[in-house]
């Protein structure tokens, strides 16, 4: 499955969002299950589900899922 995909369904499943949620186009606090609470919820989703550890600044600046998407790349998370 590809990276996005499985970041996708990080993002619905940790924040209870609705199947087939635009989440491409979701920012923090855009929705009121994107709270600082959700917030770490999701992190620490995305920390299980691909094996990483995000350092305080990477969990302050994961504002988007694009952002989030762009972490992970750069934490060389394949495709």
């Amino acid at each position: 499955m590809p990276l996005s995909d499985r970041l996708r369904t990080v993002f619905v499943e940790a924040l209870e969002l609705p199947e087939g949620t635009d989440v491409e186009n979701l920012n923090y606090r855009d929705i009121d299950q994107w709270d600082s609470l959700g917030h770490m919820t999701l992190v620490a989703a995305i920390e299980d589900e691909f094996e990483v550890q995000l350092d305080t600044e990477q969990v302050i600046d994961m504002s988007s899922f694009k952002v989030a998407l762009d972490t992970l790349r750069g934490l060389g998370v394949d495709e």
